[in-house]
Parts: structure tokens; C-alpha cells; sequence
């Protein structure tokens, strides 16, 4: 699951990257709010979180452009401005969800939790496709009642194929869940990964589809 951070706090900013890394989510970062659009464009994230005061766009124009481009993927609006009318207008604006600064990250990790949720169709606490329950607040997945043991990246892998489940993953998105705009591993690393999780979960059907990429089957 990777996110996009849009914060100009730099103390903040490599605070979240660090704690949100830690929780299981792979997190790219940027300062400043014009080149947000054009990073949806290029890349697959899961949500966006999204500060309002940044140094060169304000962020309600962010949010807006981001809806008038068409992407539908949650936003949460995370800013220290207390006035209701911004908080209306960023709701209005096309955001998700709206938490005030300075919060807890038990607080953001719940709500991020309940964005993806949503977003994956699913008002439970887990996320169920066929056999397989990802708990998104344990950072486990379960099959066939029983605990699955995953390695970090295949964990990161599986759960972005369960939260897409019924769209194709390419094996660039893939690689993107796992490490982001950092180096990452080759598309050979992600078929070895693949190849592995299909002997641990037999009865699930992880299709390739030739030249696009795989998909989770609901």
C-alpha cells in the first residue's frame, strides 16, 4: 500500500515517512504542491495525504486539481488550520477525510485504515477476498482461517493485490508498493515473489495476464 505525502514540514514530513514505513506502508514524499498531479499521473498510489499550507500552492487548489484531473483515490487533508470554513471547503473540495494538526499517529493510522477500507469496498475490518482476510490494523494476512507467514515484500505485494482486487497490477505498480521512488528490485525480484506467494496460497488464484501485469480475482 503506498501513499503520497504532500508536507513542507521537513521535521514532519521524514517523522511520518518513518513511523508510517514502520506500519507497513511505503510512503513517497513531496514538499511542495505542484508536482503532486503530475506524480498521480505517472505513478499508482493508494491514498494521498495532503497539508494545506504548503510554500507554493495552497492545498485546497491541490485538492481540486487533483479531482478535476478525475482521481478518485482518497484524500486526507492533514493541516493546523483550525477555521471550520476550510475544513467545509476541503470536504467540499473533494477530500475524504480532514485531521488537524498535531495528532496522534494511532489517530492517522485508524484513518488511513478506514480510507483504504472503503476504498477497497469493504466497511469491515478486513479486507476479505475468497479465502484470504487482510487485517489492515495488524498488518497480517490470514488464509483459510489459518496465519499466512509472508516475508515483508511478499506481505506488501499480496495485500496491494487484495486491495485491487479485479484490476490488473503491473509489475512496475508492484514494484512501486515496495519500495516506492527508492531503488527497487527487478521484475524478475517481483516474479520470484509471485511464484512464492502462489505455493503459499494454492487455492488462490493469482492470474498473469501477458505483457500488462497480475490480478487478485474477487
Amino acid at each position: 500500500m503506498r501513499l503520497l505525502l504532500v508536507e513542507d514540514d521537513a521535521l514532519l514530513g521524514q517523522s511520518m515517512v518513518t513511523s508510517l514505513s514502520r506500519h507497513g506502508y511505503t510512503v513517497d514524499w513531496l514538499e511542495k504542491g505542484a508536482g503532486v498531479t503530475t506524480a498521480l499521473k505517472t505513478e499508482a498510489f493508494t491514498a494521498v495525504i495532503l497539508d494545506l499550507t504548503l510554500p507554493d500552492i495552497d492545498g485546497l487548489q491541490v485538492l481540486r486539481a487533483i479531482r478535476r484531473e478525475g482521481f478518485e483515490l482518497p484524500v486526507m487533508i492533514l493541516t493546523a488550520r483550525d477555521d471550520i470554513r476550510d475544513r467545509v471547503q476541503g470536504l467540499d473540495g473533494g477530500a475524504d477525510d480532514y485531521l488537524g494538526k498535531p495528532f496522534a499517529l494511532e489517530e492517522l493510522l485508524a484513518r488511513l485504515r478506514v480510507l483504504i477500507r472503503r476504498q477497497s469496498g469493504s466497511a469491515d475490518e478486513n479486507i476479505v477476498i475468497g479465502s484470504l482476510s487482510l487485517s489492515l490494523s495488524e498488518q497480517s494476512i490470514r488464509f483459510a482461517d489459518s496465519p499466512l507467514k509472508l516475508t515483508r515484500n511478499e506481505f506488501k505485494i499480496l495485500a496491494s493485490l487484495m486491495t485491487n482486487a479485479g484490476r490488473v497490477q503491473s509489475k512496475e505498480q508492484l514494484q512501486q508498493s515496495l519500495h516506492g521512488w527508492d531503488e527497487g528490485s527487478s521484475d524478475n525480484a517481483i516474479e520470484v515473489h509471485i511464484h512464492n506467494l502462489r505455493k503459499k496460497v494454492p487455492d488462490v488464484a493469482i492470474k498473469n495476464i501477458r505483457g500488462v501485469g497480475y490480478i487478485l480475482e474477487k
